[in-house]
């Protein structure tokens, strides 16, 4: 699903590279830091699955950013009663695809299963474009299963 977004500028949400996670390490720990403040101080229920879950989505995202969509340019994570919400920005206009397991000769591929892995485990999955270029994917993990 690829929903085109309308903004007056590129400036609308300055990100210095500072805030930026550029490994996804890096947006792990964010995640895993955010979601624990927030659901201890809105008293909402978040499992272990739920957390593991939210960290390989992240770790997915921002991979993928880095690797096909030219690096990561936007990072955000928010957590609600329906689940944990990540944002990931990137350079590139390309859709994200699932690889086929094997090339045209039957041998096993490396990579191409995250897009599918991201699929599997959120919800709410959006792909938007970007004014000055680029995409951000939005998802929603929920927060118990």
């Amino acid at each position: 699903m690829r929903d085109k977004l309308r903004m007056s500028s590129c400036a609308t949400r300055p990100q210095t590279a500072c805030r930026l996670p550029c490994r996804p390490a890096d947006a792990r720990r964010k995640v895993q830091r955010v979601v624990a403040e927030r659901c201890r101080a809105r008293a909402l229920p978040c499992g272990a699955e739920a957390m593991e879950d939210a960290l390989l989505v992240t770790s997915e995202l921002t991979t993928n950013a880095i690797l096909h969509g030219g690096g990561i340019t936007g990072f955000d994570v928010d957590v609600d009663s329906g689940g944990v919400r990540v944002s990931v920005s990137d350079r590139s206009d390309a859709l994200p695809v699932a690889a086929p397991p094997a090339d045209d000769g039957g041998h096993a591929r490396v990579g191409g299963r995250g897009w599918p892995i991201v699929c599997r485990l959120a919800r709410d999955v959006r792909v938007a474009e970007l004014p000055c270029g680029g995409k951000r994917i939005t998802v929603v993990v929920p927060l118990h299963h």
